[in-house]
């Protein structure tokens, strides 16, 4: 990495929440090793993941007892919350819901797709969105998962023919980076038991500069 700069949204001596930018990767020798460096950790574990793609909020333990405590807050049936801003191609029909799929990841081509029953490799799928704002052929959502599968948000939207613009692996023809931001992360602190919520806003570039206003409304009051 050419240069060492990181964004720290929370820090103290169990956790260092941060934004990870997109393009690098959420496990070593991605933002481990970036915060070793900048931030002068020798303890550095992941507890979640963020696709390489995808830019935004994340937390890592700073010590194995609170590497274990978040890893369980962050499993499907743990209390951590992960909210996400997206910019999809497209207006929908309902402007809030929750989608529901059974997706199959294939290891092969690396691709998550939404199936119609359950089998070996089928996991169950389930997130809700509201609408902020449509523009120029765009929404403006905000996502909240309630399962973490790989790719989910852009699989579940991109099947109902609403592809993230800037992914091109499912769909997307615009030829801008991929509009999906971890906006906001609030877990149980892992010594101290109060919550613990950080939140940040995405880059102000195309195309999260057609939605400046929203987003600076949205993320203020989140």
């Amino acid at each position: 990495m050419a240069e060492d700069i990181l964004t720290v949204l929370y820090r103290d001596s169990d956790i260092i929440c941060c934004v990870k930018e997109p393009g690098i990767i959420s496990e070593s020798p991605g933002m481990p090793d970036l915060i070793r460096r900048a931030a002068g950790e020798q303890y550095v574990y992941p507890v979640h993941r963020l696709d390489r793609e995808t830019g935004g909020a994340m937390v890592y333990a700073l010590n194995a007892a609170s590497a274990a405590a978040l890893s369980g807050e962050f499993a499907p049936e743990g209390s951590a919350e992960k909210t996400y801003l997206a910019i999809i191609e497209g207006t929908l029909q309902e402007k809030e819901g929750t989608l529901r799929d059974l997706l199959f990841r294939d290891r092969n081509t690396r691709r998550s797709y939404v199936v119609d029953r359950m089998r070996k490799g089928v996991r169950e799928a389930e997130l809700y969105y509201s609408v902020t704002s449509e523009k120029e052929g765009l929404s403006l959502i905000s996502v909240r998962l309630h399962s973490g599968r790989t790719h989910q948000i852009r699989v579940q939207f991109s099947h109902r023919g609403h592809p993230v613009a800037g992914d091109r692996r499912y769909g997307s023809k615009n030829r801008c980076g991929l509009a999906l931001w971890a906006e906001c992360l609030s877990f149980p602190h892992p010594s101290a038991g109060n919550t613990v919520t950080v939140t940040c806003r995405p880059p102000d570039s195309y195309p999260w500069d057609l939605f400046r206003d929203e987003i600076s409304g949205h993320v203020s009051g989140a």
